[in-house]
């Protein structure tokens, strides 16, 4: 459950959500404090998060599973987790320095997705995916390099499991790597950066291969 809290402050007006409890603990009866003006808050309602109903959807029929190679940010891969989660990813390589669930940090920026997403720790992603490519895979890589095709271009199909390749957020995908892959796509930029956060790319290339393929 969560409240939501208004300032009463003139020319404030700051509202914002808090789980019950939380600025308001059980049994306390002073009012909080507006963190912008210092004011009064005022809570003004109770409500539960809405949530989607359940539907059926066509997915891909494809398994997709993804290879997180050398990410840097924990909370990257947290979020990762997220998106594997709600893409339904069979199961996530975490490849080189990429941080696994053992780091409480991880564990808390997954909000319980790597408990729901199999996983595994690999010290060399190169290997991980030959191997993974050995057992039947088709290896596909996110990385904006110039062999690579738009991925929102046409359907992907393909009658192999995929997995899904991304890179470090500074150096990218391991030139090995990519030398290893089927097919490599890019995601369209059209503002004057080059590329997306690497857990926002990943998000939207993960629902895109499951969602957008079928």
């Amino acid at each position: 459950m969560f409240e939501i809290w208004q300032c009463q402050g003139d020319g404030c007006g700051l509202r914002f959500p808090a789980e019950v409890g939380q600025l308001l603990p059980v049994g306390e009866t002073h009012l909080p404090f507006c963190p912008l003006c210092h004011s009064p808050l005022q809570r003004m309602q109770h409500f539960s998060p809405a949530r989607a109903p359940a539907t059926a959807v066509s997915v891909a029929p494809f398994p997709l599973s993804a290879l997180l190679d050398n990410i840097r940010s924990i909370h990257n891969v947290g979020s990762m987790f997220r998106s594997a989660d709600g893409a339904g990813l069979t199961h996530l390589y975490l490849g080189g320095i990429t941080a696994t669930p053992a780091h409480p940090r991880l564990a808390q920026a997954a909000l319980g997705a790597h408990l729901t997403v199999p996983w595994s720790h690999h010290a060399n992603g190169l290997a991980t995916a030959v191997a993974l490519k050995q057992q039947g895979y088709a290896l596909w890589a996110i990385e904006a390099v110039p062999a690579a095709a738009p991925l929102f271009q046409k359907p992907l199909q393909s009658n192999q499991p995929v997995l899904l390749i991304v890179g470090n957020e500074k150096a990218g995908v391991d030139p090995g790597l990519l030398a290893e892959c089927d097919q490599i796509f890019y995601l369209p930029m059209l503002g004057e950066k080059g590329s997306l956060n690497a857990a926002v790319a990943f998000g939207i290339a993960v629902y895109t291969l499951r969602f957008g393929s079928a």
